[in-house]
């Protein structure tokens, strides 16, 4: 029998992505890793959202709640803004975090088409 860590479970299960209904916002690429011994599973997530000042806003609120019961830890391997027009089914992904650096565009992109599978979907690396 294949036994799964408690820490493998709560990935499985976190939306690898979640943003605005619609704007231009501040994203992060956060990895989230197990915090068990013996346990190397990660996932990389997407949070992107209006509210957010700083992109540091985002990664210390998701971080808190994931990282709450012990079992997870994350790590923001970099930032920067999204564009989505859900009128045309389009997101743009660009720019970067000041604080952060720049996310791995090209991967936000694969979790956002995973997402949302009838958009097009862009990145690249200018604008700030």
């Amino acid at each position: 029998m294949c036994s799964q860590s408690r820490a493998a479970a709560l990935m499985a299960n976190i939306p690898q992505a979640d943003i605005d209904p619609t704007g231009v916002f501040k994203y992060v690429l956060i990895r989230v890793h197990s915090r068990e011994e013996g346990d190397d599973s990660e996932v990389d997530i997407v949070r992107g959202y209006g509210w957010a000042e700083y992109h540091a806003d985002i990664y210390d609120k998701v971080s808190e709640e994931l990282e709450k019961d012990g079992h997870l830890d994350c790590e923001c391997i970099g930032g920067g803004r999204i564009k989505h027009d859900p009128q045309a089914k389009k997101i743009h992904v660009y720019g970067y975090s000041m604080g952060f650096g720049r996310a791995n565009h090209a991967v936000t992109t694969e979790k956002l088409k995973a997402r949302y599978p009838n958009y097009e979907v862009t990145w690249d690396n200018e604008g700030y």
